[in-house]
């Protein structure tokens, strides 16, 4: 099971498989060049979403340090944890060979509350009547696998109230891979652009920004206070079990925070690293970076899982990084993901 998700089913992996791959990754020492800025003002669609243009390039998809690095880095963090990585690697290089526009922030509650009203559109939490997750801190650990204080699924819970406050610059949450779906296909019938889910590749692409280490600002796990809102001081008071995993500064927020309240990325992204899971359109395959293409990959041809990214709220440092992959089915509606949409550039005409 991944930490802080719905059930699914994992497996742990060998910690010999692990550190041979390490091993493998240590030796490769070339490292694409960061491409060259392209920042100019974000794009504004009509529901008030900013994108921001990520130029084409080349950089190294996933790999994880040795065994011994991240104990050394997560030392409250037992051995298995550090071991259930093998789906990360291999590094491999990849490249994306065309400019997207990505979403500035993660898709807010008042720009999913406007999609809702102009297109009609029902989200499956209150489609089906089985509702979404939901915080409730009456809700008894002791009686739950998972020992935190979400429960579901539940009609009280929803988008719109997924047990605590959010305003509409929060990203929005219980959402499903199906509702994004939705969202991307109704602004591509609107406004005659593609929208789209990234692929896990444009997601980590963006997500480093040029980097190589664990996270974009560094290999520091502390420093994520003021780069994104993971499970720190603020939110670990809600539980007492894991409150030695929370990092050691505050940032004020116990739950979501409003979108870009952070450090951005060397790409002008902000948010790519907590406050909300994100939504990818691939399937997640174990092995599927060992049989990657080089050129914009998207995953395998069939799953039963969607890969989502990047951490949230409650999420520990160790599960916060560019390169680590979580997933769920695409009907999961849960209080820590929701999403970000690519709109994609069109190709330029040839040149007479």
């Amino acid at each position: 099971m991944r930490p802080a998700a719905p059930p699914a089913c994992r497996h742990w992996a060998s910690g010999a498989v692990l550190l041979a791959l390490s091993a493998l990754i240590a030796g490769c020492q070339h490292t694409p060049s960061p491409p060259a800025s392209t920042a100019t003002s974000p794009w504004v669609n009509s529901l008030g979403m900013a994108f921001v243009r990520v130029p084409a390039g080349t950089f190294w998809m996933g790999g994880v340090p040795p065994i011994e690095a991240l104990e050394k880095t997560f030392p409250l963090l037992e051995r298995k944890r550090l071991t259930d990585l093998a789906d990360e690697s291999p590094a491999h290089e990849v490249q994306i060979t065309r400019d997207f526009y990505l979403g500035q922030h993660e898709v807010t509650v008042g720009q999913f509350h406007r999609f809702l009203e102009a297109s009609g559109y029902q989200p499956e939490s209150e489609a089906d009547g089985t509702g979404g997750y939901g915080y409730n801190p009456a809700y008894d650990p002791a009686t739950t696998r998972r020992g935190d204080a979400f429960e579901g699924r539940d009609p009280r819970y929803s988008w719109r109230n997924p047990g605590f406050a959010q305003g509409p610059d929060h990203p929005v949450v219980n959402v499903t891979w199906n509702d994004a779906q939705a969202m991307a296909q109704w602004l591509s019938r609107t406004e005659g652009h593609r929208y789209r889910l990234p692929t896990e590749a444009e997601w980590e692409y963006a997500c480093r920004a040029g980097s190589r280490s664990l996270y974009p600002h560094g290999d520091n796990p502390q420093e994520l206070v003021s780069a994104g809102n993971t499970f720190d001081q603020a939110a670990a008071p809600q539980w007492p079990r894991w409150r030695q995993q929370a990092l050691a500064g505050n940032d004020g927020y116990a739950f979501t925070a409003p979108v870009g309240r952070f450090a951005p990325n060397a790409f002008g992204l902000y948010d790519m690293l907590g406050n909300a899971w994100e939504w990818t359109g691939d399937w997640h395959g174990d092995t599927y970076y060992a049989e990657s293409p080089r050129n914009d990959p998207t995953g395998p041809a069939e799953g039963s899982v969607r890969v989502r990214r990047g951490g949230s709220w409650h999420t520990w440092a160790l599960y916060a990084r560019c390169g680590y992959r979580n997933w769920n089915s695409p009907q999961t509606r849960y209080t820590l993901v929701g999403m970000r949409l690519v709109r994609e550039i069109a190709a330029e005409p040839p040149a007479r």
